[in-house]
């Protein structure tokens, strides 16, 4: 079952070191990783402790270490109003060591170790920010701060009144009832170094800033912890900066779709008929469905705009039944082909950010959105009916319908989080997807 016992070691009259010795679980389940990842966070966390330096050994079992240093990144979050020291200030130094006893060296291995930890850390600390700090307005100066980091990527906005001007119905029906604009951010990176054949991809990442539920309001229960919401984006952002550090080989659009679901005079009612980019309208009928609304729009744009699209990815906390379906440590993916499905399942267990299939059936599901006056509503009328597969076909009808490449949905609303705390979910998962040093 793994574990860990600890003791302590006197090297000196004036110096004692503590030595914790941890074991992972030898017995996995095929759906689990193969390194037990989830446990080897936990072990990171107890033995490093309260000490202001520590060090980490992990023996790898001769599997990468990208994986592993993200795993024990996710124990050291970075975000914290707390008065006073955190232990996230320590002074870590990791150790990766292979069966025969030897370092692992790999320069190659070990940036992946590094940047794919750095990407999962900003993940976790976007998400874990409080929704009066982070804005849509601070999201963006964030990414552009990245931006300025990173040459190779150039950064495009569409803002407040724009969106609606240019047919956002989506993100600009959701976000026009706050008081930070709505906007759509556009990351590009080329690193095809010139090759036609190079696969073309887009992330999509869900940005509710804050999400009230709107004016369909949810509880005082139901509305703690909704500054998660922006989870998708998150991990979006996190993976795309870690890519292109990583130096992938892909052709990679990162678009955020950012937005507060807020209560005001102008907030959008049930009722409201939106037209989103895809050019299809929705009638609304639960203001609380609105990720799909903004990832709607996300989809739209990139399967109208990018030349030569292969694949496209939208990631985001959107269902609450997605834990009822596949639980806590696993996203729920969505997936019009068994190729891609199969290549999700095999970057989750890779990189340690697990996912597992969602029923595919469309033509059997889209009939829970049959509006009479708009051509979808946009939340189901049967809520016992697989409704996270429909809340992820949704987004699919508005994939520009002369898209013919393919299309993976992943719904992170569990392992987005542990308990209050971002996880930096997604961030392993688009390295793994995007094959990128390290993760392939």
């Amino acid at each position: 079952k793994g574990g860990s016992s600890s003791t302590m070691l006197a090297v000196s009259d004036e110096d004692v070191h503590k030595l914790v010795v941890g074991g992972l679980p030898s017995k996995l389940s095929r759906h689990n990783h193969p390194m037990a990842v989830h446990s080897l966070t936990r072990l990171a966390g107890s033995a490093a402790g309260k000490g202001d330096r520590s060090r980490l050994v992990v023996l790898t079992d001769d599997f990468a270490v990208g994986p592993l240093g993200m795993a024990i990144a996710k124990a050291f979050p970075l975000f914290s109003r707390k008065n006073g020291s955190s232990k996230n200030d320590k002074d870590l130094h990791i150790s990766f060591v292979k069966p025969d006893g030897s370092l692992v060296d790999d320069s190659q291995e070990l940036e992946a170790a590094q940047v794919a930890a750095k990407g999962v850390q900003l993940a976790a600390r976007l998400v874990d920010s409080h929704p009066e700090l982070l804005t849509t307005s601070q999201f963006a100066k964030e990414v552009r701060g990245l931006v300025e980091e990173h040459p190779g990527v150039t950064m495009t906005e569409i803002v407040g009144e724009e969106l609606n001007k240019k047919g956002y119905g989506g993100v600009y029906g959701v976000g026009k009832g706050a008081n930070c604009p709505p906007r759509m951010v556009i990351l590009e990176y080329d690193g095809s170094n010139g090759d036609g054949n190079a696969e073309t991809v887009a992330l999509v990442g869900k940005g509710i800033v804050y999400d009230t539920g709107g004016l369909s309001l949810k509880t005082r229960a139901g509305m703690s912890g909704m500054k998660h919401d922006m989870g998708g984006a998150a991990g979006m952002v996190g993976g795309f900066f870690s890519a292109v550090e990583l130096k992938v080989a892909k052709k990679v659009t990162c678009i955020l779709c950012l937005a507060e679901n807020a209560i005001g005079p102008d907030s959008f009612r049930n009722d409201d008929i939106l037209t989103l980019y895809s050019g299809k309208t929705v009638e609304v009928n639960n203001c609380d469905a609105e990720g799909r609304l903004v990832l709607g729009d996300g989809v739209a744009h990139a399967t109208k705009h990018i030349e030569n699209l292969n694949l496209v990815v939208d990631m985001a906390t959107l269902t609450g039944a997605q834990l009822v379906a596949t639980g806590k440590k696993h996203a729920g993916i969505l997936c019009n082909t068994p190729e891609i499905e199969d290549r999700a399942m095999k970057a989750g267990l890779h990189s340690g950010d697990l996912c597992y299939p969602l029923l595919y059936a469309p033509e059997l599901l889209m009939d829970e959105f049959k509006s009479d006056v708009a051509d979808m509503k946009n939340s189901v009328k049967d809520r016992s009916n697989a409704q996270t597969s429909c809340a992820g076909h949704f987004i699919e009808a508005h994939l520009d319908e002369k898209y013919e490449g393919e299309w993976l949905h992943v719904d992170m609303a569990g392992p987005g989080t542990n308990g209050a705390r971002g996880t930096g979910y997604g961030v392993g998962l688009v390295l793994s997807l995007l094959e990128a040093p390290g993760f392939k």
